[in-house]
């Protein structure tokens, strides 16, 4: 502990930060209603203004009752409804994406990672930001996201289940807490605090459209509040959303050439077959949004008692989506009367004839769908005795997602029986947690500026991943085009506990002068133990000015997931295999189970309030990671620049069984592989102008510079040195370390004026992203360089309120329709060679910050009642 003292001296004495001077008790308890540490009814009122939310009372990252934003020792932005509202698209992740520098949310994910997007904080993985509702742990998706990309991994809280019309406030602390809070809060935290309002409510009713990619949009929102008795209330919110498909490239190389015309290396026959494709030359549908039906349930209540308080809130999602794979072609399964039997693209006899016209003649685009029931309840009670504060609560979480393949065929079912399903039932992904926790608070009255406020407790954690195979077709040999079902060597059951208990202590020695201090003790039942701490200190120098800063260790336990996780992921020219890193396969290869990922983080920073509506903040922050957790580059078996035959055997061992007329195999797998370093500077400027009769208008410019490097890349097992080499492997690729260091821009800027006179609102928000790139291979051997520029990108909206109940709001996000570039063709090839090796020509680059689709305009009207 000595040296944890000296390094938050070291701190402390070269600190930047600011903000007002910290109210004193007596401030405290005249101002708005304090809201106890991880207070599920928090009462502070909320912002109106983007200026005003600095004095938002906050519940996260302190465990001290008052605090607000501009007090608070850590960086922390708080966002209220109306700022919510002002993003036209109904989901949560862009929402948080228009309003947050360091977020950044994913366009487009691979197989069913399309069905349940996810997102990043600080450029980090999406498992190392902690969401939390009410303060309390919120659950994660059982839908791992497997295929490479800045997102891969991410097995995180779905935060499109989260309905933005039920959002009082969102909470998001940029900095680690995981000596707060337990695993995953490495990068930061997001606290989503629901409505509590005890009456009213509103209805929303919302559509629109991307501009020429489809995407049609249309949404409800019903929020109702009121009472329970005298002294208690339930809030209600119930949520609808339909999103289309999008379409944002269809030329595939194996059919046409760069302008649209069949190929002339094709035969006379097949251009014929070709050319009937339906939709000729945009044939292949994959990339863009998937079609999805989403229904969120959700509540709040409480209830005081007296000495005690009873609390509760639950939300229940049900979802039912589908996304477009790669395009068959119609001679991949069977043949047409000109071609005959044999056809063209595979083996002499291997392609026949559907007699009974069960398989499209014309080729069929599969999809891969999903039916997703996800439930999360929490209760609680917390009260005060004899001066201590205290809360305790049970919190269950359960995702479950039925996966299934659409309009497809089992090629070798096929050729073996002359029958195939069009549909198949793939089996479920469900990963369920339990969450207890018991949380005490008291002040301690020292003789110091203010009481010493002491905080401790406990948590324990129970955490189950499950995954059931398919039905016979969809395991049949290779299964279903595009999505083979789980076989049983995937499925199982898999869980672990943990338990933890945390001390946490804050004072204020002088007026001015904040310390916090925390230290936490976990225990995980399947690989040991852990401390983590934290010291924060801030010193306000005059109510303008003040330092802050903070040093941290974390830690993220890796998901079950992560762990366990069995499939395979096909293409129509290869078949890779998501091996499990716990497994007995894995071990074939020299691969060890997965352990935990541990950081070191620091940070300073200022907050300076020249003039009282003027806020700037700026801090400047560093992660360190050690052991993450990375899924390598492709690690081929055959087809690739280098290959090796116990990935085959591995394959074997696992029980996977691929498509024979692929041309490349292999495996990827999650692996410690790596060390990891972030450093960035955060920058917020706010002001709230008032031109008399002229109208309001308050200005915010936010922005962040981030930059992640590897320090450290591990070499593959033994196991996997290549024929007649000298060394292993690498363990990851060119692009998966560009998905690390570069795929996502180090800057961006987020600058907005939100005006208003009367009845009469308007947002214009400005939002610049920088340089993004990665590497793209077509073999594992040569890599080619895919880069998006920086780019500016423009939303705006306008409302008008009739008798302060009826709102009405047009609005556009991305206003002029930028989009990024698309995939390249391979330098000096012909003109359908392209560097990813993918098939669609006209694909834009997938890892676009600001989405792959363009503009997205829309209409809503809301009524208050």
């Amino acid at each position: 502990m000595k040296r944890t003292v000296s390094i938050a001296a070291l701190a402390l004495g070269t600190l930047w930060a600011a903000g007002a001077h910290a109210k004193t008790a007596d401030e405290a308890a005249s101002g708005p209603p304090a809201a106890a540490p991880d207070d599920p009814q928090s009462t502070a009122v909320s912002a109106t203004t983007s200026a005003d939310t600095v004095d938002e009372i906050i519940v996260t990252g302190t465990r001290v009752v008052g605090i607000t934003a501009a007090e608070s020792a850590t960086p922390i932005k708080v966002f209220d409804d109306t700022a919510l509202s002002r993003v036209g698209q109904p989901n949560l992740n862009q929402v948080l994406t228009q309003l947050v520098p360091s977020f950044n949310a994913q366009a487009f994910g691979g197989d069913t990672a399309n069905l349940t997007l996810s997102a990043r904080l600080r450029g980090l993985s999406p498992n190392h930001t902690l969401v939390l509702v009410n303060g309390k742990r919120r659950h994660g998706t059982a839908n791992l996201a497997v295929l490479g990309g800045p997102y891969q991994g991410a097995a995180t809280a779905d935060l499109d289940l989260i309905t933005p019309g039920s959002i009082k406030r969102i909470e998001v602390l940029e900095q680690g807490a995981a000596a707060q809070y337990g695993s995953d809060a490495i990068a930061g935290v997001i606290n989503i605090i629901l409505k509590d309002d005890a009456s009213g409510g509103e209805a929303t009713a919302t559509g629109g459209s991307y501009y020429d990619t489809g995407g049609e949009t249309y949404a409800g929102t019903l929020s109702l509040g009121t009472k329970i008795g005298e002294d208690g209330f339930l809030n209600l919110t119930a949520f609808h959303r339909f999103h289309d498909f999008s379409q944002v490239g269809g030329l595939d190389r194996r059919v046409t050439d760069t302008s649209g015309t069949l190929r002339t290396n094709l035969t006379p026959a097949q251009q014929a077959l070709y050319a009937g494709i339906p939709g000729f030359p945009y044939v292949n549908k994959i990339t863009g949004d998937a079609r999805s039906h989403l229904t969120n349930l959700q509540y709040n209540a409480g209830y005081d008692f007296g000495d005690v308080k009873f609390y509760s809130f639950g939300t229940y999602s049900k979802r039912i989506a589908s996304a477009y794979e790669n395009l068959r072609v119609p001679d991949r399964i069977i043949a047409s009367p000109v071609l005959g039997v044999g056809g063209s693209l595979g083996a002499p006899g291997s392609i026949v004839f559907d007699p009974e016209g069960d398989i499209p003649p014309n080729g069929f685009s599969p999809r891969e769908g999903i039916r997703e029931d996800d439930y999360a309840l929490v209760g609680g009670v917390k009260g005060e005795l004899n001066g201590f504060r205290w809360d305790i609560s049970l919190s269950f979480g359960q995702d479950k997602n039925l996966i299934y393949t659409l309009d497809s065929a089992n090629r070798s079912l096929f050729i073996d029986t002359h029958f195939t399903p069009t549909e198949f039932y793939n089996g479920f992904f469900k990963a369920t947690e339990w969450t207890a926790n018991a949380d005490f608070s008291k002040d301690v009255e020292l003789g110091m500026a203010n009481p010493l406020n002491v905080a401790f407790g406990g948590e324990y954690r129970k955490n189950i991943y499950e995954i059931g195979s398919g039905d016979p077709a969809s395991i049949y040999k290779e299964g279903g085009q595009s999505y083979p079902g789980f076989r049983p060597s995937d499925a199982g059951e898999h869980s672990r506990h943990n338990w933890a208990a945390y001390l946490d202590l804050s004072a204020e020695p002088v007026d001015g002068l904040k310390l916090d201090g925390a230290l936490r003790y976990e225990d995980y039942s399947d690989f040991g133990s852990t401390w983590t701490y934290k010291a924060t200190g801030r010193y306000d120098f005059s109510p303008a000015v003040a330092l802050r800063g903070t040093i941290s260790t974390g830690f993220r336990a890796p998901t079950l997931a992560e762990g366990y996780y069995s499939a395979t992921n096909v293409s129509p020219t290869s078949a890779f295999v998501q091996l499990p890193a716990n497994s007995a396969a894995a071990k074939l290869l020299g691969f060890s189970d997965l352990r935990p990922e541990k950081s070191t983080n620091y940070s300073a920073g200022l907050v300076f309030r020249p003039a009282p509506r003027l806020v700037v903040t700026l801090d400047a922050y560093q992660v360190k990671i050690r052991n993450r957790i990375l899924g390598t580059g492709a690690i081929f078996g055959s087809g690739g620049a280098v290959n090796f035959p116990v990935v085959t055997q591995a394959i074997i061992a696992n029980g996977n069984v691929l498509d024979p007329t692929v041309s490349q195999t292999g495996i990827n797998i999650f692996t410690n592989g790596a060390d990891t370093r972030t450093r960035g500077v955060d920058l917020v400027l706010s002001y709230a102008s008032d031109f008399g009769s002229a109208g309001k208008v308050d200005w915010m410019v936010s922005g962040t510079y981030n930059e992640t490097k590897a320090t450290r890349i591990g070499l593959a097992p033994a196991e996997l040195t290549p024929p007649g080499g000298a060394a292993p492997i690498a363990l990851f690729d060119r692009s998966a370390i560009a998905n690390l260091e570069t795929a996502s821009p180090k800057v961006k800027v987020i600058g907005s004026a939100n005006y208003s006179l009367g009845d009469f609102a308007a947002a214009l928000r400005g939002t610049v992203f920088g340089h993004s790139s990665t590497y793209a291979s077509p073999n594992g051997g040569t890599y080619y360089k895919q880069e998006i520029g920086t780019a500016l990108i423009i939303d705006l909206d306008a409302s008008y309120t009739v008798d302060e109940t009826v709102t009405f709001t047009i609005g556009a996000n991305n206003l002029f329709n930028k989009k990024p570039p698309t995939v390249a063709l391979v330098p000096g090839t012909s003109d359908f060679t392209l560097v990813n090796g993918g098939s669609v020509l006209d694909a834009p680059l997938t890892f676009s910050p600001y989405g792959i689709n363009g503009g997205y305009y829309y209409g809503r009207v809301s009524i208050k009642f």
